[in-house]
């Protein structure tokens, strides 16, 4: 299912490399270093492993603590439904895929397609500046792996074909998935290079990703955490649907919130034996990047996240980073957070990568 309705603006060789490492090794391992400006945001991985096995259609992830599929044909970006498995309980996600990118946007209506139902989109006034919609349109997308000692990233890429009026195509979206063993979680990060000089430009993705329970809220998660919100809230305020300005609703109008963290804690067994297992979340390590963010009931929960909402200039870069996995509870997430605040890049270098405090520009992005 897709976060919009799926609206035109105007479309390996199997590998698989194992990656034994040793816990001084990953400690000492200087292609993977982080920048000066974000030391401390992450913890050492520990010994473990990461396989990666490439083919035509995905590219899967294994480490000693999840397995994950990256898919690049069908409903492409992120990662796929279902896939992001964690090995110390064996629960998995329950949407249709996670940090999946959807267009780019300015304030306003237009009589461009974008729906006005309030109950999908609320009275949030919207168009279109690119697209098509990338997660259901885009059909395919380049993918390409780097290996090094201690990670192994995955790379997305794809070119806007559409615009809105007054507006070109060309804008370019690149996704970077970093994994590494030992941990629960993945450090993703997206850069869309405009196409266009826009005063208020910005961009939605789903974050963590939309939860579906299948009509029967409480059967396959127990509660949801937003850390703009004041306490968790219970499966049972699902019930029917509501808009996103309906309630749950962020938007930065004020005072920007510490933490930018959006989770649901699944469900583990069947029926009555089921019983509360471990947080699925999502994490923007930079909070003020988020302009708005919903949490609505529309048949499934619809986590939307827009970021940005500022002046762009055409050829600017713009973009943010995020922990998206799995945690025990909501004190788990704020020491990930903690670890990783303030990261908004991830810069791949040969067998290397550095985490970055701003969003990478053309002259400081990795080289292709």
């Amino acid at each position: 299912m897709p976060s919009c309705p799926l609206i035109s603006l105007r479309p390996f060789a199997a590998a698989a490399v194992l990656l034994a490492l040793g816990g001084s090794a990953v400690a000492q391992d200087s292609r993977s270093r982080v920048e000066e400006a974000s030391r401390g945001n992450g913890p050492a991985p520990v010994a473990g492993f990461v396989t990666v096995t490439e083919r035509e259609d995905a590219i899967l992830v294994e480490t000693d603590a999840l397995s994950a599929t990256i898919p690049l044909a069908g409903y492409v970006s992120g990662v796929q439904a279902g896939s992001l498995r964690d090995k110390r309980t064996g629960a998995t996600d329950l949407g249709f895929g996670l940090h999946i990118m959807d267009f780019l946007m300015a304030p306003g209506w237009r009589d461009d397609g974008y729906e006005r139902d309030p109950k999908l989109h609320g009275d949030l006034p919207k168009h279109y500046v690119e697209g098509p919609q990338l997660c259901t349109q885009a059909k395919r997308l380049t993918g390409e792996v780097t290996r090094g000692d201690g990670f192994a990233a995955v790379r997305l890429r794809h070119t806007f074909t559409e615009a809105g009026a007054g507006y070109e195509p060309g804008s370019t979206w690149e996704q970077t998935l970093l994994f590494r063993p030992g941990l629960r979680y993945v450090l993703t990060a997206e850069r869309i290079v405009s196409a266009n000089a826009v005063d208020d430009l910005f961009y939605r993705i789903d974050m963590p990703g939309h939860l579906k329970h299948g009509g029967e809220r409480g059967s396959t998660f127990e509660q949801i955490y937003l850390s703009y919100q004041d306490a968790p809230i219970p499966a049972s305020a699902f019930s029917e649907r509501f808009g996103p300005d309906e309630r749950f609703l962020y938007q930065r109008t004020g005072d920007v919130p510490n933490r930018m963290i959006r989770a649901y804690q699944v469900r583990l067994g069947e029926g009555d034996d089921a019983e509360p297992g471990p947080w699925l979340a999502g994490m923007t390590l930079d909070p003020a990047a988020v302009a708005e963010a919903w949490c609505h009931e529309r048949g499934y929960i619809c986590f939307i996240q827009e970021l940005h909402r500022r002046p762009v200039a055409k050829g600017e870069a713009i973009g943010a980073a995020y922990v998206v996995g799995w945690f025990d509870d909501v004190p788990a997430m704020h020491r990930a957070y903690n670890e990783n605040r303030g990261v908004r890049g991830i810069v791949l270098e040969g067998d290397g990568y550095r985490l970055t405090k701003s969003v990478p520009q053309a002259d400081q992005a990795d080289e292709d």
